[in-house]
């Protein structure tokens, strides 16, 4: 497994391109004001991309006018992708903002770092900003190539005991109290230490073992809400599952004898159900869901907003919770379009008499803007709690009483 050490981004080498002269002499003489006196400008991104294949000059940091002609912004961000530039990115253009919005969504489907977009004319507190924004990032840098784990691994790490589940609390934003925890599996390998999902969770979906992982996953999660609950600590656990777990006949069976086995009330469970994943046994996956609906268990509908089948699995599954994307969340107080799209969401949730989750939630700006939206949702992310082990729960969930008026009064109340 691939280890890293963290680091504060730097910016010592700024690349200006812009067509307009005018343009450049105003943003370097921003930068100046800001402290940042070692920039190159281009009025030809297919200059600057001459510039940025010399290995010894790679930019920091690249001010990205998205419209000139001939090889124009959005051409140079594929050049860049291309080429895996790993430093920052912030777009700047006239073009209204709903336009320079899906400019910023096209570089992050290009995994560029974005930091923003800047709309023409824009002030120089503006540009501070998203540059302290890069500035105050951590940055991983690698010692070693990523170890890619084949299913013989995986299947190992399923049955010898090597999945852990570590925990991520949601916290009711009108209330000072935790009201849920998410289980998400880690593996604890022998000698590569903590390995993150994304390395051995597509190698589970392609090799058939998904479903043996996310019994290991329940059975896990399960025994600790049950340990919790007899410390006095009650909590409602969410747990992910796939359409395949559900077009399995038999996991309706498993999770009525696990809980009983357990002693874990059905409804202190939340099967949180991917909604990007096609049903394609809608026979199968109604069967179960009705089932385990008789028997009080409840279902989460994970990252809406993401996919294209959010509405058909709101008409054919009997949803408790709606989880809302981090893409919709992330930056909406700046952005009237995300805002229309959110306070929609509410709306269709209050209609369905859903209970809401904003998840992803990573810093102040994305709290103060649910916080402003004066609604009974649930909220995790970053920003609240990293997932941790469950032998540090409880003593997270009482620092968080403990200052969670603080909390509120100087994070959440202080909309600005």
């Amino acid at each position: 497994m691939s280890k890293s050490r963290k680091a504060k981004k730097q910016i010592n080498n700024i690349l200006i391109i812009d067509d307009d002269p005018v343009m450049q002499k105003q943003l370097t003489h921003m930068l100046a004001e800001l402290g940042y006196f070692c920039s190159t400008c281009f009025t030809s991104a297919a200059a600057a991309l001459i510039v940025y294949h010399s290995p010894n000059d790679r930019p920091e940091m690249i001010l990205l006018d998205i419209n000139m002609p001939g090889v124009d912004g959005l051409e140079f961000m594929r050049h860049l992708a291309g080429q895996h530039y790993s430093g920052g990115l912030i777009l700047v253009g006239g073009e209204d903002n709903r336009t320079l919005y899906a400019a910023e969504r096209l570089a992050r489907q290009y995994r560029l770092s974005i930091t923003g977009s800047l709309c023409k004319p824009f002030a120089l507190a503006d540009l501070s900003t998203l540059l302290k924004k890069y500035t105050s990032m951590e940055t991983k840098v690698p010692q070693s190539i990523s170890k890619i784990y084949d299913a013989d691994a995986v299947r190992d790490a399923i049955y010898k005991g090597q999945l852990v589940n570590y925990y991520q609390p949601k916290v009711a934003i009108n209330k000072s109290r935790t009201v849920g925890v998410e289980a998400l599996v880690r593996w604890q390998h022998p000698e590569d230490g903590l390995v993150s999902p994304d390395k051995f969770i597509p190698v589970a979906e392609a090799n058939d073992l998904i479903n043996a992982l996310t019994r290991v996953v329940i059975k896990s999660a399960l025994i600790q809400a049950k340990a919790w609950q007899e410390s006095g600590l009650v909590l409602c656990t969410s747990v992910n599952i796939t359409m395949n777990d559900l077009s399995n006949y038999a996991f309706a069976d498993f999770l009525i004898s696990e809980t009983a086995a357990v002693g874990i009330s059905p409804e202190s469970l939340v099967l949180e159900v991917t909604e990007s994943q096609m049903m394609q046994n809608l026979a199968a996956v109604l069967d179960t869901v009705v089932r385990l609906k008789m028997n009080r268990f409840r279902f989460s509908i994970d990252d809406f907003g993401t996919g294209y089948t959010s509405f058909v699995q709101l008409r054919d599954i009997p949803f408790d919770e709606l989880k809302i994307d981090r893409s919709s969340i992330h930056r909406a107080m700046y952005s009237p379009r995300l805002c229309a799209i959110f306070e929609s969401t509410l709306q269709l949730c209050n209609q369905l008499g859903l209970d809401v989750v904003a998840e992803g939630v990573e810093d102040i700006d994305d709290w103060n803007f649910l916080c402003a939206a004066n609604y009974a949702l649930s909220v995790q992310g970053y920003f609240i709690a990293h997932p941790m082990p469950a032998a540090d729960v409880f003593d997270w969930i009482q620092d968080w009483q403990a200052c969670a008026h603080d909390r509120y009064a100087i994070k959440g109340r202080q909309v600005t």
